[in-house]
């Protein structure tokens, strides 16, 4: 059997080409049609009409002030109970704050000592995978407290700490009554869907309206951030467990309450897992953007080295949340991976070495204590900065690269940036609304193409039609750039085992990092601007469609490659006749995560001077406006969830086509 004939039993029959071409027609020839007719056209079919303005913010805004005000049953409002739950918060805040940094100086106790800190740290390291671990984590604690970031970081943490556990508590909960109730889980996955389409930003402000600006409320907003993948990964993880399982339980005559508890949970335990690691990575994604809120720690002091372009400070803060999010993430990774293990026999510390260290960090650690007050905290006069090493840098990259860095600059902005959005802002928003209907139509029928138009129809009648043509312009701009960079980078790492390793290694590390450490860097590069933001949309951006590139093209059919090879194909037959037409499916899927990550970060961006939707919800949360960053937030998540919902379709589609589905 030919590799070609082996391959065609993958595609879709003969004649599909053809149909394929016909339904693409069906799509973009209305779109074209449009675009042809903007001469004759009328104003309102070119630009949405200002009359015609939903008013979503006035209605929003009713609704909140009407839930601030109104007293349920005359006793109380719905702002006292989210006030009440954010003072129940500060309990474990002001708690895991005490042992971290504070003490208790109403009981005389002080705080941890910063060698216990990290010895404990070591000790979980190595206890979850290794001793490389533990150095890792014990090593990241050092630099914390010698590089002078030893307060902060541990405001930082301690809000992790409290936050995450709560978090997951919640989202497990409502996974767990969503995968019991299929009524339950046809509402919560759509809130679900798009609370993770949502900007960070659209977060605070309804926080801030209903608890304040504070240190709570900026771990409430961390806490509601957080949910969603906890709830996800909780229902996925559930409906996951094989059929047998749940007949052993049944045939073991475990009641209902016993199925869940004693057999699929612990079934779906590495599903439930990575959902914990998501939520630590959440929230410490969170709390540094919910310093705009008066979240304290890392990320507020971030945020003002970053207003005062003071690159060198900003960076030293970076570096000290890059630390402690990789510690955190391969601490949860290690616990996703490790399974339970059967205790030794013998004395307690055969049966449990690592509680047995852990008591001798302890009592090691006060004792030093004793010894050096260097044991308790690291002295201010001998901590290490990096700010002048980070800012001689800076001056250097100006200096040496300024000529060729102002060049690119300013031939990107007259030949690429400012010609893509001009094109967009000329784009009749009628000829978009039937562009995504007939897409939707041709993908997945009537209802697809009734959500996804509805989707756009909102996002014109929210009377924010230019700002979003102007975010998607950058989005499209940045997804080109990935593309162009991360296509090559996926398919020479899915050549060898090794190249595959090292990028992910490197996926992971990047993925790690919060968002607004990606500012950092191309702040150094181009100052603020366009070029800037499209640039940290890139860096962003780019992780999954080199993940799903290298996942497509190292999982296609081992016995189609194996024909491939025995019919006399080339690896560069293989490549692209072969590998890249079936990993196209998972490309796509790649190519739906990075407009995501775009959207997110483009918000993110519009803290170094764009002009689009991120602006308008800066402004929003400046003046408090909870009604306004609501819309503006639901903009957002509907460009975002329009894209996934016509992806999707296509790669399932797709699929089912190659019989890969």
């Amino acid at each position: 059997m030919s590799a070609a004939a082996t391959f065609e039993t993958r595609l879709p029959e003969q004649g599909a080409g053809t149909a394929g071409a016909a339904r693409l027609a069906t799509v973009v020839l209305p779109f074209i049609a449009i675009l042809l007719l903007i001469p004759v056209l009328p104003d309102w079919a070119i630009k949405v009409p200002t009359g015609w303005t939903i008013p979503f913010i006035d209605w929003l805004n009713a609704a909140i002030e009407q839930l601030r005000r109104y007293e349920i049953l005359g006793l109380f409002s719905f702002r006292d109970v989210t006030r009440l739950i954010a003072d129940l918060v500060n309990w474990p805040l002001y708690l895991v704050e005490g042992l971290l940094i504070s003490g208790y100086p109403a009981a005389g106790l002080p705080p941890m000592p910063w060698v216990m800190v990290a010895g404990l740290a070591g000790v979980l390291g190595w206890y979850l995978k290794g001793p490389a671990l533990g150095a890792l984590a014990g090593g990241c604690i050092v630099y914390l407290a010698i590089f002078g970031k030893w307060e902060l970081s541990m405001v930082t943490l301690s809000v992790v700490l409290v936050c995450a556990p709560i978090a997951g508590l919640v989202g497990f909960g409502l996974g767990i009554a969503a995968f019991k109730k299929k009524w339950f889980e046809a509402i919560l996955v759509p809130f679900l869907n798009v609370m993770q389409s949502l900007p960070h930003f659209s977060y605070l402000i309804p926080i801030a309206v209903f608890i304040g600006v504070g240190h709570k409320a900026g771990a409430i907003a961390t806490i509601v951030f957080a949910i969603p993948p906890m709830a996800r990964l909780t229902i996925l993880g559930l409906q996951g467990v094989s059929k047998e399982v749940r007949e052993a339980g049944q045939m073991a005559g475990c009641t209902r309450f016993q199925m869940l508890w004693m057999v699929e949970i612990p079934a779906a335990r590495q599903a439930l897992l990575v959902g914990v690691n998501q939520v630590i990575m959440q929230c410490l994604a969170m709390v540094v953007i919910a310093s705009f809120v008066g979240a304290k720690g890392l990320g507020q002091d971030l945020l003002l080295r970053l207003q005062s372009l003071k690159i060198g400070q900003a960076l030293e803060s970076g570096v000290a949340i890059v630390l402690m999010a990789i510690a955190l993430d391969q601490l949860g990774r290690a616990a996703v991976h490790k399974q339970p293990t059967q205790p030794s026999s013998g004395a307690v510390w055969n049966r449990s070495p690592f509680l047995a260290a852990a008591v001798v960090v302890i009592l090691a650690s006060v004792l030093l204590s004793v010894v050096t007050p260097y044991a308790r905290t690291w002295p201010t006069e001998l901590s290490i900065s990096t700010a002048p090493i980070w800012d001689a840098l800076v001056d250097w990259i100006t200096m040496t690269f300024y000529g060729p860095l102002q060049f690119f600059r300013d031939a990107l902005l007259l030949y690429v940036l400012i010609p893509v959005r001009d094109l967009f802002q000329h784009i009749p928003w009628t000829a978009l609304v039937v562009l995504v209907a007939a897409a939707g139509w041709s993908l997945g029928g009537m209802r697809l193409a009734l959500i996804v138009s509805g989707f756009i129809l909102f996002i014109a009648f929210a009377g924010f039609w230019e700002r979003s043509l102007i975010t998607a312009y950058m989005v499209t701009v940045a997804l080109a750039a990935c593309l162009l960079i991360g296509l090559p980078i996926g398919i020479w790492a899915a050549k060898s085992e090794r190249r595959t390793q090292i990028v992910n290694m490197l996926c992971d590390t990047l993925q790690t990092f919060p968002s607004f450490i990606y500012l950092i860097p191309v702040i150094m590069l181009f100052k603020v601007g366009d070029v800037a933001a499209i640039s940290a949309i890139v860096i962003y951006a780019m992780i999954p469609i080199v993940r799903y590139t290298i996942f497509g093209l190292r999982n296609v059919p081992s016995e189609i490659v194996e024909a491939g090879i025995t019919s006399g194909c080339t690896k560069r037959q293989l490549l692209w006749n072969i590998r890249m037409p079936l990993a196209v499916p998972e490309i796509m899927l790649g190519i739906n995560q990075t407009i995501m990550f775009a959207l997110f970060m483009v918000i993110i961006a519009a803290f170094i001077g764009t002009k689009d939707i991120g602006q308008e919800i800066f402004r929003a949360l400046t003046f408090n406006d909870a009604g306004k960053g609501l819309v503006l937030g639901l903009c957002v998540a509907f460009m975002g969830l329009t894209a996934d919902q016509l992806i999707t379709a296509w790669a399932t589609k797709r699929k089912r086509l190659l019989g890969l589905a």
